[in-house]
């Protein structure tokens, strides 16, 4: 591998020195962290994080977002600027198309090579159909073909000139319902889209086949047994497939935006339905909660700790299977904000209409989650809680590792409010940041009191063979407590990067000059990296909830 990246270093000479730096020193950032995962014990375990990262990070580079209005020509000059030239719309989609491969591939580059002083030849002939999931093939193909199908039906498509404000002629006939004053959007040639999307189609389909090469050919870890190798490749091909998958179906999208758009005229209509724009997000979906293979070494163990296996344990405490519950009521009240604004207002604001609205949804799903888990901690005490017995509290609430992803959380959003309330000042207007500090604070006492509410919870009366219940389920609420503070902080930092694009071009006017905006770019980062937090399960603590010998007494008396 060394060899490889000091081949790309020499290579970079020859080229444009700024159009390789950036991706190169990610590249070789990437490795290294993918590295540092199965550097000093590659053991089944740090393995199977190893391709978790790979899977979160190649899904966060595969993002279209900032293409996905490629080829518009936009009227209004204060909009953002939008990939419509070559070398910005060769940007804009080789960017996502390449870093998604380039992360997959380096994740079979940066596993640990055979250090035993024999190697072990495998006979059989390793090919891709060995390991390729059949199922996922079969939707990942169609995908392509839907994609394929949607691009070249732009591709006979007649080009729009836009109509810029100061040359809109004033003669409205009275029936129209165009967006008067503000110019209508035109749109490049069709064939030149079509094109520019089929060359990244193709590009897509080339490397993930080179990719599911490489992992064919990739030497065998000798760390692993043959199933769990097995098994390996085919989670890397799992992860390979669902990210190629949706960025087909953006490829996609794209095009349906460019289609839909409507003819500049007397009837011009400012907005517009894009059908295939519904379907990306399908796909998203599906591709999203696709259930990827586990290790055989390592699936008896998570049986064994899954929750729904605590919760079919007789042995099982009331007050444990109470608190395994909770989870879905967390789901609950995570996404019922969101679905309260669809069903009540029937659509969601936008940015410019209600800056302060991604902020409040923010905060209130925050809240309502953490007090969900303090409601939790006052039910178990209610119904198991002694006020005699001891408070036991765990040895360490809170693993250094989600400790320091906290604090990091923190400092992201301490600095990037910081930032804003600086460049919302450099504007004409009232700030903003404001509101979001006080929806912080107030997010924040919230939490305070949980914690307050489960340091303080009456103590379970345990028998002789309990183990320490009452420890384990209180640092359960913790990682819960916590989990949720450090997503919330990240979607906060989010949305304020999101929401004042405008604000931070002012502040920084280079960026208004690159083709994604590093702004969004870092915004769309931020909000993948909070959903990840969110849903980060609590299953290595359930390890911790101890059983009884016996079915608890207030079980077998009913």
């Amino acid at each position: 591998m060394i060899r490889r990246l000091w081949g790309v270093f020499t290579l970079s000479f020859y080229l444009p020195p700024l159009l390789l730096l950036g991706p190169l020193v990610g590249a070789v950032l990437v490795y290294l962290f993918l590295r540092v995962q199965v550097w000093s014990k590659p053991d089944a375990k740090s393995i199977e994080s190893h391709g978790l990262w790979v899977g979160i990070i190649g899904w966060m580079a595969s993002s279209l977002q900032g293409a996905m209005s490629t080829g518009i020509l936009k009227a209004n000059p204060s909009t953002s600027n939008i990939p419509t030239a070559a070398d910005q719309i060769f940007t804009a989609l080789a960017w996502p198309v390449l870093a998604a491969l380039t992360v997959h591939a380096l994740g079979q580059w940066s596993y640990p090579a055979p250090k035993a002083p024999r190697r072990f030849a495998e006979l059989r002939v390793r090919r891709i159909r060995d390991f390729l999931p059949r199922k996922l093939t079969f939707w990942t193909a169609g995908i392509f073909v839907y994609a394929a199908i949607a691009i070249a039906s732009i591709s006979t498509m007649p080009a729009y000139a836009p109509v810029f404000p100061d040359t809109t002629p004033r003669q409205f006939p009275e029936y129209n319902t165009g967006y008067v004053g503000q110019g209508q959007d035109g749109r490049i040639a069709g064939s030149e889209l079509a094109g520019w999307l089929g060359g990244a189609l193709l590009v897509l389909a080339v490397g993930t086949w080179l990719v599911l090469v490489l992992i064919a050919r990739r030497r065998q870890l000798e760390t692993l047994s043959s199933e769990d190798n097995l098994t390996l490749r085919a989670i890397a091909a799992n992860r390979l497939l669902r990210t190629v998958s949706t960025i087909a179906a953006g490829l996609a999208s794209i095009a349906g935006n460019y289609a839909a758009l409507p003819a500049p005229g007397a009837t011009w209509q400012s907005s517009w339905f894009n059908a295939l724009g519904a379907v990306n997000m399908a796909v998203l979906l599906v591709m999203w909660w696709w259930k990827v293979p586990v290790l055989p070494s390592l699936q008896a163990a998570k049986r064994s700790i899954s929750g729904t296996a605590l919760r079919a344990d007789p042995r099982t405490h009331g007050a444990a299977k109470l608190s395994v519950s909770l989870g879905a009521a967390l789901g609950i009240a995570g996404v019922l904000p969101l679905l309260t604004l669809v069903l009540w207002f029937g659509f969601i604001p936008a940015y410019g209409q209600g800056p302060i609205t991604p902020v409040i949804v923010v905060s209130v799903t925050a809240a309502l989650v953490l007090l969900t888990i303090a409601a939790g901690e006052l039910l178990i005490a209610r119904n198991y809680g002694d006020p005699d017995a001891p408070l036991a509290w765990p040895r360490q609430a809170v693993s250094r590792g989600l400790l320091t992803f906290t604090i990091v959380s923190a400092a992201v959003f301490a600095i990037t409010m910081v930032m804003t309330s600086i460049a919302q000042a450099l504007l004409v207007g009232p700030p903003t940041w404001p509101a979001y500090l006080a929806l912080t604070f107030g997010v924040g006492l919230v939490g305070a009191a949980a914690i307050l509410a489960t340091r303080r919870r009456r103590g379970l009366p345990e028998p002789e063979d309990s183990g320490g219940l009452d420890a384990a389920l209180r640092a359960i609420t913790m990682f819960r407590i916590v989990r949720t503070l450090a997503a919330f902080l990240l979607a906060q930092s989010a949305v304020m990067l999101l929401g004042n694009a405008d604000a931070w071009g002012t502040l920084f006017p280079a960026f208004s000059r690159l083709g994604p905006s590093p702004v969004y770019m870092a915004g769309v980062v931020l909000a993948v990296a909070a959903i990840a937090a969110a849903v980060t399960p609590v299953r290595s603590l359930f390890r911790n909830v101890p059983r009884s010998e016996h079915a608890p007494s207030a079980e077998r008396a009913q």
